[in-house]
């Protein structure tokens, strides 16, 4: 640090302090990484173990009109005939 009347020089060690190593970068892409692979991880594994056919046949897919509550009169059509 050097000192000109009031103003003050510094490096960006010094103004930083602490030392520039870079470390934080190395953590953040590591990290990354394994939340990569582990979600990878997770997708493949569900993706072999999940159900062969994922469609349901047509037949499973009909199901019964539901029926109103008690006491709501149904809406009226908008065909009459």
């Amino acid at each position: 640090m050097i000192r000109h009347g009031e103003e003050v020089e510094m490096n960006s060690e010094e103004a930083s302090g602490g030392q520039k190593r870079g470390i934080v970068r190395y953590v953040l892409l590591i990290s990354t990484g394994l939340a990569i692979l582990a979600l990878s991880i997770i997708w493949m594994t569900g993706a072999a173990t999940g159900p062969e056919n994922a469609t349901p046949e047509p037949s499973e897919s009909i199901s019964e009109p539901a029926e109103p509550p008690a006491g709501t009169e149904p809406l009226p059509s908008a065909n009459p005939n």
